[in-house]
Order: C-alpha cells, then sequence, then structure tokens
C-alpha cells in the first residue's frame, strides 16, 4: 500500500504493509521511531523494546529500504507539518530488503551540498522532495498538455531524431554513419521541417513533445538537451496560433497552479520592447523602463555624451539614499563587464548631484530632472553608446536591480506576447543578415518585396510568449509559397548548390499544394522551472548536464574505443 492510499480516520485499527526508505531514526530507549518515505509522503513507524524487529531496526542506516507491516493506529503527539501526522504505524513484521552504504550528502531540502556532488550522485537527488516535486509538477504540465491538445483535435506524431543537418542558428551534434562512410546525420535543433512537411502532407493540426540538440553556450535557462512542445497548424494565421497556445497556457496554469490567467493576453512590438525594455523578453512585473535622453544633451560640452549617437536611462524612484559610491561602482563594473564605456548616475536630493553635474548648465540640469520626472531620493542611471548596445546593456541593468533591490512581486505571473519580430539580424561576424529565427518564417505580406532591398526594415509574421522576462515560446506563420521561399534563400546569400544540398527535398515538398500554416514551440524545460518556482532549468530535468555540458553521474561525454572510431572511419586529431 502507498501512502497516499491511506486516509487517516478510514485506516486506523487497520492493517497495512508499506515499503520505503528509511528517512531518519529517532531512539527514545522506550520506543524507536522511524520516518519511512516513500514516492507519495513520509509517515511515522513506532516499535517498542519488546518488539522482535528493535534490534534490526535500531541497526538500520538512513536510506535503507525496508517493508513493514502493522497497524495503523492515532498518534498522541500530532505533526501538523506532515499530511500523515494524526498517525503512525506500530509495527508487527519488518524485513529489511537493501541496507545503504553511508549517504555522500544529506537528502534533506535545505542540504547545502555542492551543485556538482548532487548531480554526481543524481540518483540520490532525486530522492529528495525540492526535487522529486518538480518532476511531478512537469508530469503534470505534460499530462494536461496532452489532453488539451487532444481534445483540440492535434494528433501527437514523433519525427526523426537522426536527421539532416541544416543551418538552423546553432551548431549541430553530429552523428557519424557507419553504413554510410563520410557521411553524417546531425540530432534535431528542432523538428521544424518534419512538422512543415506533416502540414504539407495533410495532418492539419500536430502536436509532439520532442527533444532537441543545440551545441550551444550553456546558461541557468538552457541545456544541450532539452523538451519543447511543438505545435503546428494550417488553414491558420497569427491570431489563430496565439489565441490557441494561450488557451493551452492559462489550461496549464489552472491544472497545476490552480492560477486563472486572464485572456487575451496583451501584446508588444519587438521594436517597444527593446526601446522600454531593453529586451525581446520583457519582465512586466516591475515598471523600470528605459528613457531616451539624447535630447536633453544634444548642445552639451561634455563631449563624449554629444558625440554619442544614442544617450538612454533608467530611474529608481526613491532608492537614491541606498547607493553609496561603493554600490555606483559595483554597478559600473558590471555593466563595464558587459561593453559598456561608462555608467553616469545622477541622484536627485536637494538638489542634482553625480560626477558629470558640475559639467552641465543650469538649464541642462532643469532639462535633467523634467525629462525623468526626478523627485527627491530619485537615482537615475544613464548609458551612451550605439542604440542596441545601449538598450542591451540597460535591460540587463534593469533586471540586475530589481531583483538585487527585491522589487519583483513574488508567486506573480506576467504574461505577453512580443510579436513584429524583424525578419533579419545583421551578424558582425559573417558581416551580412541572417534569419532573425530560421529561414522558413514568412515575412509580413507588406514585406515581401523588401527581402531583397530593405532587410533591416523588414518584419515578419513571428511571435514569441513570454512569461516573466523568460521566452517560454516562440513561433511563426510559415512560408508556403514556393516563390516567396526562393527570395528568402536569396536574401540569405544562399546559392543553388547551397539550397539544394541543405533544403532540397522541402523546396521541392513546396511544389505540390502547400496549405498556409504556422505552429509555436513550447520550452517544456523552461515553463516547468517558472511553475516550480526555480531559476535553475537543472532542477526540473531529472538527469541534467552541468553548465560544461557534462553528465557527472555516467561520467558522459567519454572517450570512446579505437576500434569503434576505426569502423566509423573516425581519426582524433592529437590538438583535440
Amino acid at each position: 500500500m502507498k501512502m497516499w492510499n491511506i486516509d487517516c480516520k478510514d485506516q486506523v485499527g487497520k492493517s497495512v504493509t508499506l515499503y520505503g526508505w528509511v528517512q531518519k531514526k529517532r531512539n527514545l530507549g522506550s520506543l524507536l521511531f522511524i520516518d519511512l518515505r516513500d514516492r507519495s509522503g513520509v509517515i511515522q513507524l513506532v516499535l517498542k523494546p519488546e518488539n522482535p524487529y528493535y534490534e534490526l531496526a535500531e541497526s538500520l542506516k538512513n536510506e535503507s529500504v525496508i517493508e513493514v507491516t502493522g497497524l495503523v493506529t492515532l498518534r498522541e503527539n500530532k505533526n501538523d507539518k506532515m499530511e500523515t501526522g494524526s498517525i503512525e504505524i506500530d509495527v508487527s513484521s519488518f524485513t529489511l530488503l537493501n541496507m545503504a552504504n553511508e549517504i555522500p550528502f544529506s537528502l534533506s531540502d535545505n542540504t547545502n551540498a555542492l551543485e556538482d556532488t548532487r548531480l554526481k550522485y543524481r540518483y540520490l537527488d532525486l530522492r529528495r522532495s525540492e526535487i522529486k516535486d518538480k518532476l511531478v509538477i512537469r508530469h503534470q504540465i505534460m499530462m494536461s498538455i496532452r489532453n488539451f491538445l487532444s481534445d483540440k483535435g492535434f494528433l501527437e506524431i514523433e519525427t526523426p531524431i537522426l536527421c539532416k543537418s541544416t543551418p538552423e542558428g546553432a551548431r549541430d551534434y553530429l552523428v557519424p554513419s557507419r553504413v554510410n562512410p563520410g557521411h553524417f546525420y546531425a540530432l534535431p535543433q528542432s523538428p521544424q521541417i518534419f512538422k512543415q512537411l506533416l502540414m504539407v502532407g495533410g495532418i492539419e493540426r500536430y502536436f509532439q513533445i520532442a527533444k532537441c540538440f543545440r551545441d550551444e553556450d550553456l546558461r541557468s535557462d538552457r541545456q544541450p538537451e532539452f523538451t519543447q512542445v511543438d505545435m503546428e497548424m494550417s488553414f491558420v494565421n497569427e491570431e489563430d496560433v496565439m489565441s490557441i497556445t494561450e488557451q493551452l497556457i492559462q489550461y496549464v496554469f489552472k491544472k497545476v497552479k490552480n492560477i486563472e490567467i486572464s485572456l487575451p493576453l496583451k501584446k508588444m512590438k519587438y521594436d517597444d520592447a527593446i526601446k522600454y525594455y531593453g529586451s525581446d523578453k520583457p519582465d512586466t512585473r516591475y515598471e523600470i523602463l528605459i528613457q531616451e535622453c539624447k535630447e536633453i544633451f544634444k548642445d552639451t560640452s561634455i563631449s563624449f555624451l554629444k558625440e554619442s549617437p544614442q544617450i538612454d536611462g533608467i530611474v529608481l524612484k526613491g532608492y537614491a539614499s541606498h547607493f553609496s559610491r561603493k554600490e555606483i561602482d559595483k554597478l559600473t563594473e558590471y555593466v563595464k563587464s558587459m561593453g559598456a564605456s561608462t555608467l553616469l548616475s545622477l541622484k536627485m536630493e536637494e538638489e542634482l548631484s553625480g560626477s558629470i553635474v558640475k559639467n552641465l548648465t543650469n538649464e541642462e540640469k532643469e532639462k535633467v530632472i523634467s525629462h525623468l520626472s526626478l523627485e527627491p531620493n530619485d537615482i537615475a542611471f544613464l548609458i551612451p553608446g550605439d542604440y542596441s548596445e545601449v538598450k542591451t546593456l540597460l535591460g540587463s541593468l534593469r533586471v540586475k536591480l530589481a531583483k538585487d533591490l527585491h522589487l519583483i512581486p513574488e508567486e506573480t505571473y506576467e504574461l505577453l506576447w512580443v510579436t513584429d519580430f524583424p525578419t533579419f539580424e545583421f551578424s558582425k561576424e559573417e558581416n551580412r543578415y541572417v534569419a532573425c529565427h530560421h529561414p522558413f518564417t514568412s515575412p509580413k505580406d507588406c514585406d515581401v518585396d523588401k527581402l531583397l532591398t530593405d532587410k533591416a526594415h523588414c518584419y515578419s509574421k513571428a511571435y514569441d510568449i513570454v512569461i516573466n522576462g523568460y521566452e517560454v515560446g516562440g513561433g511563426s506563420i510559415r512560408i508556403h509559397d514556393a516563390e516567396v521561399q526562393s527570395k528568402m534563400f536569396q536574401a540569405l546569400e544562399l546559392t543553388e548548390e547551397d539550397i539544394h544540398e541543405k533544403f532540397g527535398f522541402f523546396v521541392e515538398a513546396l511544389k505540390y499544394g502547400t496549405p498556409p500554416h504556422g505552429g509555436l514551440a513550447i520550452g517544456l524545460d523552461r515553463l516547468t522551472m517558472i511553475l516550480s518556482g526555480t531559476e535553475n532549468i537543472r532542477d526540473v530535468i531529472a538527469f541534467p548536464k552541468t553548465a560544461s555540458a557534462s553528465d557527472l553521474m555516467s561520467e558522459s561525454p567519454s572517450v570512446v574505443s579505437d576500434s569503434q572510431l576505426k569502423e566509423l572511419g573516425i581519426s582524433i586529431t592529437k590538438n583535440h
């Protein structure tokens, strides 16, 4: 019997058999108490010294596995912190199923073990409710998604894991083919092409909880292998896809957290997100907006400000007294580490103060106060530079300040759509325009003619769903017209040989009656991370990788034998 089947009222006086792990022992001399744990919870066992199993129970190490039978009785001293805190099991039969070795770290939820230690012994870490409960939430999210989409007429269809290497923005994980020497599969960065081909095939509504792989630098909300909820629909426009997606998110929030999400979600254009929040995934739980300040300094005598193409700032209302010179220096170092030339601070106390104030005219001081609406005890931070640099830096700074000053309300969820993304972004490394999302994203109808002539001002039918500053999902209406797709490839400077080599089969498919279609992918790991209240994506994955893409438990990646490499026709160079 599992503990979730024990009803404290109905089971009293009945005999039950339980299995689980010894979480803790307490020997009071006249009584031995054991906290028995299984996946469903914890219950107290009690043995008296005359119990024939007393010595065996007393000898147990924590985390040993046992089987017990006994009567359910009421506890004299109830524990309101436990679901089973009003009862205990008076043990009549006791079997040791497996004795545990000494555990290498504390399995309490407030363990101080290093994360690397916990990842090395992940199978032990999973026993902690702090981790286990997050996997339960992940399961609930997945079941909610499956139920909702199935009811809406979507078919769950698997797509290949071994597929063709195509340029999709990140490096591929390559898999050598033994039967085709010198040829490689790639693990999918997403099922993008296959889900579009399902639309060509007339499936109309598809979804998949899909494994995806990207060989890219990691961070707290990114893993080399991740899971996304992939969706694609035929005969839809942007509003159709956004509507079904936000209904799905609303359903998941209600089922998993019993939180009501109001629809429709608000929308923000990409350009406005960058302008006011410095990010295409704005956290709107706090209103620290970026303000453009170039006009204030257009005639200033301060040369580096006069010559700067962009000067923007943010204002913290009522926090000037919080920032000492030392604190401001720390923030300056923070923004400089990300590429800023400087950070200017202006405090409004009895009068305006700051490093540049002595070089400002009275008129300029008044402009600063008026333009930024400064009141006593306000502080403003300004950064000069080019447009994208200034916006990105202040976007990061506003997030840091909100966290440091605890300005983010707890248990609050702010959801919105970011729409109208650019079709292209300029890559300094490649010295050319590349696809902002992927090369199958449809441009706005009015911008199709700009694909080859005005890439900087070409916008697409793309949309991201953002929750609390995290991009949780993104998608677009796809190109279904072969001529427009050809023009897109041309805009990306792909040669006919490139197109045929990378996308030949896909371009061919577009010629056989492709319906208008679009879709979206939701990051399951990130959504679970948000709903389970953690900022570390590794907490919501059963067996995650470290920041260096390693599995400390299985010690992978690892070297393989020379015979395996020879069979694949691969040799390893010494400089690797």
